[in-house]
């Protein structure tokens, strides 16, 4: 096949699952489920009967589009809801990722024709929840949960991939007699310490470097974190950490601070993660050969309700003690362990290695995804209203400034900027204003100029500020040198 006929197949691909996704989502069925159909409509067994089996290539592609789902899983988490939940989101990000694993491994001996080992490699490979699924069903949907248990569960999923990556590389190592128990238990703490730390300093530069570089284009701005996601996996798998743990991290970090042009980059990294997400899912589906997976239907049927219906609850309930979680809650976070591309692309790593069952692992993983996004992403807004853990979504407050709400209480206000203001001589990101203030123009020098994150307030400099009324005061204080009884 000729360049010019794959790049038309890839563009008609791209475009026919984003068509099919909207027609999807009217029926409540999870984008990722469309997405690996289109797939493999296109693969051997459908219609286009492309035959693609590069695993080296597909594994290679995954890590790839993970680490950028990953990025963006991370750098989109607001903080300020997040926070209460990190202790119990890495909780069950580690020891039940562990758990579910062990518990997968345990049940599948006594159903699979399979070692034990190779059974243990089965759990560790579906052990964690999809970030890319897991973000996608409760934004998509629009799914609002009570109680800090969305931010629980996005945290969850967009950190327990690490685990589930090293799990499964440590079992491959103890089948190939590479590794041994203590040895593990070495790297993994190795992995997760390196992963942490680099991931940490290595958003501290990119944020520094961002705010100071001053670059004549905003594009060029997304050039450097595009680098960086790559340069931040790539860097730490090199020293030994877990880089898809240092790219959630640096996600995090960037998402706690402020830097230039930062909505707009988080709204290109979305975008960004759409596209892996799309592309990850094609490959996986053309990677799949439909009809040998069929023999292997049963065994994954009994591992998917082993995963969903005991594994995942054990882990949960036994993770879950003493964060003072309902048991309706227990249970509602125990139904959103959806499994997507992550355990797909894990599946492939036995087949790079050569292990003996590997097509056969692949094969079961492949169908217990299918039937975790079939069965709980589908179910996902009925559960929650089942359990009655289901709440209003919030508003997004930049939206109502924009287009403006039903009280009417945000208006256009003009600020003169003074010369010893708190604003004068710093760039728009550094300048704190409150939520529910937006700078949308400013007079400066004779001429209008549309701000960016880097542009620099100056005295005299006349400042529209598109703000909610009661934010005013705080606003002016800012912006204007006024006395206290003036601002009182």
């Amino acid at each position: 096949m000729i360049l010019n006929e794959i790049l038309l197949i890839t563009s008609i691909l791209l475009v026919c699952a984003i068509l099919f996704n909207k027609i999807g989502g009217k029926f409540g069925v999870p984008s990722l489920l469309i997405f690996i159909l289109v797939g493999i409509l296109a693969g051997s067994d459908g219609i286009l009967k492309i035959h693609f089996e590069d695993y080296t290539l597909a594994q290679n592609v995954g890590i790839v589009a993970i680490s950028y789902i990953l990025f963006m899983g991370g750098l989109s988490v607001n903080i300020d809801e997040v926070k209460p939940t990190v202790k119990e989101g890495i909780v069950l990000a580690t020891f039940g990722v562990f758990i579910t694993g062990i518990v997968t491994g345990l049940c599948s001996y006594y159903f699979l024709n399979l070692p034990l080992l190779e059974c243990f490699l089965l759990g560790a490979i579906v052990s964690s929840t999809d970030a890319a699924a897991v973000f996608g069903v409760l934004r998509s949907k629009s799914i609002g949960l009570g109680n800090n248990l969305k931010p629980l569960l996005e945290f969850e999923s967009g950190s327990n991939d690490p685990m589930a990556v090293f799990l499964t590389l440590g079992i491959i190592g103890l089948i190939a007699g590479r590794l041994n128990i203590s040895g593990l238990f070495i790297d993994f703490f190795k992995q997760m310490i390196l992963g942490i730390v680099f991931g940490y300093l290595i958003a501290r530069f990119v944020i520094v470097l961002i705010n100071k570089i001053k670059l004549e284009y905003d594009s060029l701005y997304v050039v450097i974190t595009l680098a960086c996601v790559i340069f931040t996996y790539s860097f730490i798998s090199i020293f030994g950490g877990n880089g898809f743990i240092g790219v959630y991290v640096c996600g995090l970090v960037m998402a706690a601070h402020k830097f230039v042009n930062k909505k707009t980059l988080i709204k290109f990294h979305d975008a960004i993660a759409w596209l892996m997400q799309i592309v990850m899912f094609l490959i996986l589906g053309l990677l799949v050969n439909f009809k040998e997976g069929f023999v292997h239907t049963k065994e994954a049927f009994f591992a998917a309700l082993v995963l969903i219906f005991i594994a995942r609850p054990i882990a949960v309930f036994l993770c879950d003690i003493g964060f003072k979680r309902t048991l309706k809650e227990k249970l509602m976070i125990s139904w959103v362990g959806l499994r997507g591309a992550a355990p797909i692309v894990l599946a492939t790593f036995p087949l790079s290695a050569n292990i003996e069952h590997a097509f056969e692992i692949f094969n079961i993983v492949f169908f217990v995804v299918i039937i975790s996004v079939l069965l709980q992403g589908t179910t996902i807004p009925y559960a929650a209203k089942l359990l009655k853990v289901d709440a209003p979504l919030e508003k997004n407050h930049d939206s109502i400034l924009e287009y403006g709400d039903k009280d009417n209480r945000n208006k256009m206000i003009e600020f003169t900027v003074s010369d010893n203001a708190l604003a004068a001589g710093k760039q728009l990101y550094e300048l704190n204003l409150p939520k529910g203030a937006l700078i949308s123009l400013i007079y400066k020098r004779g001429e209008y100029v549309i701000p960016t994150g880097n542009t620099v307030v100056e005295p005299c400099d006349v400042l529209f500020v598109l703000m909610d009324r009661t934010k005013e005061k705080t606003v002016r204080k800012i912006l204007c040198t006024e006395s206290d009884d003036d601002i009182a």
